[in-house]
């Protein structure tokens, strides 16, 4: 009965040709370590997850000087979905399986839903309101962070971005700051501002532009390696990757 119930689940999710051959297996409880911006889009796959299968997940979602420190020092783990930039520790490295790419994302600015919009059309524009902003938050101590610092000093703004900047410690904090009006924009990956209470004026200028890339791998010591496995089929599904569309990124390529 039990194998017929998650199999079922799996064929609601256009899932079964995946989820079938393990869905009777023992549940297992799988650590996943996450990037902070993808908080929305693994809170509503989860659930998904873990109802198809019967496993469960204890997903640790943080910036990436954490995710690194985590894959390196801290507790065993059995996924993970993080930015590219852990990637680049060499120590951090030798802790994942070859990844694959799950998504990626552009970078974009908003504001409090209903204020009238600023001109980023241009690089000149995007520059100016930059300047002429009272406020911006971003999240600096992560991989997006990162890359827009990286901007501010290609646009010589650095000093005057540093001064008027609303630093947030977790992405969850950014959209609270500009609703909440202490801030009066925000910069970072389009998925975070798709949130309530704020409106998207829209995308870096295509000079600026860069996309932020989110592999997912297995752990190389993982011990539930089937389970793991599983996870990854499934946030890599079609039907997952609607969800990723709706939230604002592009799904990744295998």
């Amino acid at each position: 009965m039990k194998m017929s119930l998650i199999v079922a689940a799996a064929s609601v999710l256009g899932l079964a040709p995946i989820l079938s051959p393990s869905a009777g297996a023992q549940a297992d409880e799988l650590r996943v370590l996450a990037g902070g911006s993808l908080r929305s889009i693994l809170t509503e796959l989860g659930p998904k997850f873990e109802q198809a299968t019967g496993h469960k997940l204890a997903v640790h979602f943080d910036t990436t000087p954490n995710l690194i420190k985590a894959a390196t020092t801290g507790e065993p783990f059995d996924v993970g979905v993080v930015p590219i930039d852990v990637f680049y520790d060499p120590v951090a490295k030798t802790h994942f399986a070859p990844p694959v790419e799950f998504a990626r994302v552009g970078y974009g600015v908003a504001i409090k839903a209903g204020a009238r919009k600023p001109d980023i059309s241009t690089p000149e524009a995007f520059k100016k309101t930059l300047l002429a902003a009272k406020s911006i938050t971003f999240l600096p101590a992560s991989a997006a962070g990162s890359y827009i610092l990286r901007l501010f000093e290609r646009l010589g703004i650095e000093d005057a971005m540093r001064a008027k900047t609303v630093p947030q410690d977790q992405p969850t904090g950014i959209i609270p700051a500009v609703v909440n009006g202490d801030a009066e924009l925000a910069i970072f990956v389009n998925n975070v501002l798709t949130e309530p209470g704020v409106d998207i004026v829209g995308p870096f200028p295509a000079k600026y532009q860069q996309e932020l890339v989110f592999p997912v791998a297995l752990a190389v010591d993982t011990k539930q390696k089937d389970a793991a496995k599983a996870f990854v089929d499934f946030i890599m599904s079609p039907a997952s990757s609607v969800v990723v569309k709706a939230r604002g990124m592009t799904p990744g390529r295998s």
